[in-house]
């Protein structure tokens, strides 16, 4: 059976940027953006925002065409952003770490008729067909920006049109383009925001404007009447944190776990003073959570589920400190407002206003991870997850690792989230992360060969913690096939750039790592 969420408003007419328009309508001297020791009020941003979408309309932006925007994080990337939402069309933020001809091969398949940037950039260009016109924001602040509007500007388009375009990190090839439209935003803010936004509440914005997450930084703040405060730079650490926290009065947070873990071991006293802090992308470690639960009693702690294909979240559980007890790790929660979840043969499918169109030029792959559900004789659009799970007996979702992480060992189907789970357990382990590993990991043309064993990285501050006391612990608790055969102590778990535990740069690192047999 499904778990469905709390009712919501239907999404028709719910778009950002009329939400945006509307708050700087209840409250437009209110601060929207905090940019250092800048203030931008909701008037001036939304009136800053008309004067570049009527330059972007004027240049032949119409509702329906996917904007690219190659701009570094500030306030007037956020003016940009909503001025082409205001146009009627979508946007789609080009992730600066992407080598140029991936940026050239992006923009082309946007297809739009002009490109935003700070300044030309030829190598964005696209590599063929017809051109596309660069534009530069004049230079100036908002507020000189927004004393130039000559008219409102602001198209109803619907709900279900895409608002903008996510880029996967396109490691093995090019990036996915996630098609999101505006309800799928809306729906997180509406009726029942989560906790943390709306006015007198302000939340950080550190994530890459390329990702989901920004949505959640700048337009749940935005749309809610709260204020967004603008990070100096996307790796955000403890210190940067303080400095948000006191010179722009920050009190609502977002990580990614496994910076959430790095927070908790390096400085957990930098969430002092905050009183919401939302993370997840990854299971979370009970260890670290019980930590901050223990020191910040008086912090809500979120724990956020939901892959990019539902815009931010799928469902969400407030912690508790009994959540850190549980055999299957800290519950992922109940469906947030206009999603529905349901367990198909185990795995997690997800319906409802938060899903996307598909992928931008890739059929094939829309069609693999975007299909149908019947429900009661109705069809709804789908999106499988490839995530397991598991509903208890009062409805809240429990994450049973990923479907694609299974592997095959010796004859028995082994499921690396699982030996993780039970590995955090472990007194004086910090991190852990377990991996599939062929017989010749590091010989010539192993890629993708066959695993024989599974590997155990983790880090400790406990030099007594050895792979044998690892495993003595690990055979207590799981069956003997499933411990796994080597145990390798390291420095740290490398990540990825958007903070996930990246396994290739792990497994290249297992010829140096330090085994503690």
């Amino acid at each position: 059976m499904p778990r469905e969420s709390a009712a919501a408003p239907g999404a028709g007419s719910r778009l950002v940027h009329a939400a945006v328009t509307r708050q700087a309508r209840l409250r437009p001297g209110a601060t929207a953006l905090v940019e250092g020791s800048a203030r931008i009020s909701y008037r001036t941003l939304d009136h800053a925002a008309d004067t570049y979408a009527a330059c972007l309309q004027d240049l032949g932006v119409r509702p329906g065409d996917l904007v690219p925007v190659g701009m570094p994080r500030g306030a007037r990337l956020i003016a940009v952003l909503l001025a082409v939402l205001k146009c009627g069309a979508g946007y789609a933020v080009l992730d600066p770490a992407q080598p140029a001809f991936r940026r050239r091969e992006t923009v082309s398949r946007l297809g739009s008729p002009v490109m935003v940037a700070s300044a030309p950039q030829p190598d964005d260009e696209p590599a063929a067909g017809r051109r596309t016109r660069v534009w530069t924001p004049p230079a100036g602040t908002l507020e000189e920006a927004a004393a130039r509007r000559v008219r409102a500007v602001g198209l109803r388009v619907d709900g279900s049109s895409t608002a903008a375009v996510f880029l996967t990190s396109g490691t093995s090839g090019p990036p996915k383009a996630v098609l999101s439209p505006h309800a799928a935003t809306t729906r997180l803010f509406a009726g029942r925001p989560l906790a943390g936004l709306g006015p007198g509440r302000t939340m950080a914005q550190a994530a890459p404007a390329s990702w989901d997450a920004f949505s959640l930084e700048v337009w749940g703040p935005l749309t809610t009447g709260g204020t967004c405060a603008l990070a100096a730079r996307d790796q955000l650490l403890p210190d940067d944190l303080r400095r948000l926290r006191e010179q722009s009065g920050v009190d609502t947070l977002w990580l990614t776990s496994a910076v959430f873990n790095l927070f908790v071991d390096e400085d957990i006293d930098a969430f002092g003073g905050l009183r919401t802090v939302l993370t997840g992308g990854e299971t979370l470690s009970p260890p670290h959570v019980r930590s901050f639960l223990a020191r910040h009693p008086g912090i809500t702690l979120i724990n956020g589920y939901g892959p990019v294909e539902s815009c931010v979240f799928a469902t969400t559980r407030t912690i508790r400190p009994e959540d850190c007890d549980l055999p299957n790790g800290i519950p992922i929660g109940t469906p947030v407002p206009g999603t529905d979840v349901h367990l198909v043969g185990g795995e997690i499918w997800v319906t409802g206003e938060g899903l996307a169109h598909g992928y931008l030029a890739d059929p094939a792959a829309t069609r693999a991870a975007f299909t149908t559900l019947t429900l009661e004789g109705r069809t709804r659009p789908a999106y499988r997850t490839g995530d397991r799970g598991e509903f208890d007996r009062h409805g809240v979702l429990h994450f049973l690792g990923r479907a694609d992480r299974q592997v095959k060992i010796a004859g028995h189907r082994l499921e690396p989230a699982g030996i993780e789970s039970v590995a955090r357990t472990v007194p004086g382990i910090r991190h852990c992360h377990v991996l599939p590993v062929p017989a010749r990991e590091t010989g010539p043309g192993t890629a993708g060969a066959a695993p024989d064993h599974l590997a155990l990285f983790y880090t400790s501050w406990s030099s007594d913690l050895t792979a044998a006391v690892i495993r003595r612990a690990l055979a207590d608790r799981l069956p003997r096939y499933s411990v796994p055969a080597a145990v390798y102590r390291v420095p740290y778990l490398p990540v990825t750039p958007n903070g996930k535990v990246d396994p290739a740069a792990l497994l290249s690192t297992l010829t140096a790592a330090r085994s503690t047999s």
